[in-house]
């Protein structure tokens, strides 16, 4: 189906059994539960996917599982992440034949190239298929910066690039995007504690975090924030507020996971060499959850 890059997409977190096999029928309940809740779309196999710890066989089933579960009534997005290019390239043809509706392509692992470097290894996979593509900017986890600059030559060479998933966490940089490339890229917000700001700056959708666990909050407060701007969404956006934060540190994966185990819509597994959480941490993060349910 056509890709639209508006509106509340969730980065889907991949569930796993006992045996931390992916649980595909819990997968299917998932997907299509946040999608009943207002979503536009799906994004899999994302950082909060746990996507760079999952076998190539076992990334082409998880996009499988979605694209059947949601067939026409949803898109879905595969996260295009490696350390080559070569690799990187296979997964988005994997994602074309398993019937995904768009790429969010990240640069690659581990190597922190120049721009012509990084022009280079997102072309391949631009290239790899006809499918529309969202450019994943995050300097702070994967220390490449794509600049305005960057994307409005990126913008030149490829009609199929058609949105940037802005997790900068500056929210300048959309006011410059837009500034310099006008209407021809749809940008949306990667940072959870960031989105009504981001809307008031003028994106248009949001790759979200918590909306694994809270899917009719984030879709309400997404349309307040475009509908009514920061004084409407504020009531709900405090209230969020210290779920969301949860997205924008590194045992990211840990938390979400443990929110959806505590709103009963999944568990806290995740794979090595990732950890449960523990201790004065896991009592810490329970607090917070228990606090904003006991307020929801």
């Amino acid at each position: 189906m056509n890709m639209q890059w508006r509106g509340v997409i969730p980065a889907m977190t991949t569930p796993f059994r006992e045996d931390l096999s992916v649980d595909h029928e819990f997968l299917s309940k998932h997907c299509a539960w946040m999608v009943d809740n207002g979503c536009t779309g799906i994004v899999a196999l994302g950082s909060l996917g746990e996507g760079g710890i999952l076998s190539a066989s076992e990334k082409a089933a998880v996009l499988r599982t979605c694209v059947n579960t949601l067939r026409d009534r949803a898109p879905i997005v595969a996260g295009i992440s490696s350390l080559s290019t070569a690799d990187a390239v296979a997964q988005a043809k994997a994602a074309e034949d398993a019937g995904c509706s768009g790429l969010m392509v990240l640069p690659p692992y581990v190597y922190l190239g120049d721009w012509r470097e990084l022009k280079a290894h997102v072309t391949a996979v631009f290239e790899a298929t006809k499918l529309s593509c969202m450019l994943y900017n995050n300097p702070v986890a994967y220390r490449a910066d794509f600049l305005p600059i960057h994307l409005k030559e990126l913008l030149a060479e490829h009609e199929n690039l058609h949105a940037i998933k802005e997790s900068s966490a500056d929210v300048r940089r959309i006011a410059a995007l837009r500034s310099l490339v006008g209407e021809r890229l749809e940008i949306l917000c990667g940072v959870d504690d960031l989105i009504v700001e981001a809307v008031g700056a003028g994106a248009v959708g949001w790759i979200a975090g918590l909306v694994n666990a809270f899917p009719k909050e984030s879709v309400t407060l997404f349309e307040q924030a475009e509908s009514g701007g920061f004084e409407k969404a504020f009531p709900l956006y405090s209230w969020f507020l210290p779920l969301l934060r949860m997205d924008v540190v590194p045992k990211f994966i840990q938390l979400i996971k443990l929110v959806q185990e505590e709103v009963g819509m999944g568990s806290r597994r995740v794979r090595l060499p990732r950890l449960e959480l523990a201790g004065a941490e896991l009592a810490e993060a329970k607090a917070i959850i228990a606090h904003a349910l006991r307020l929801r």
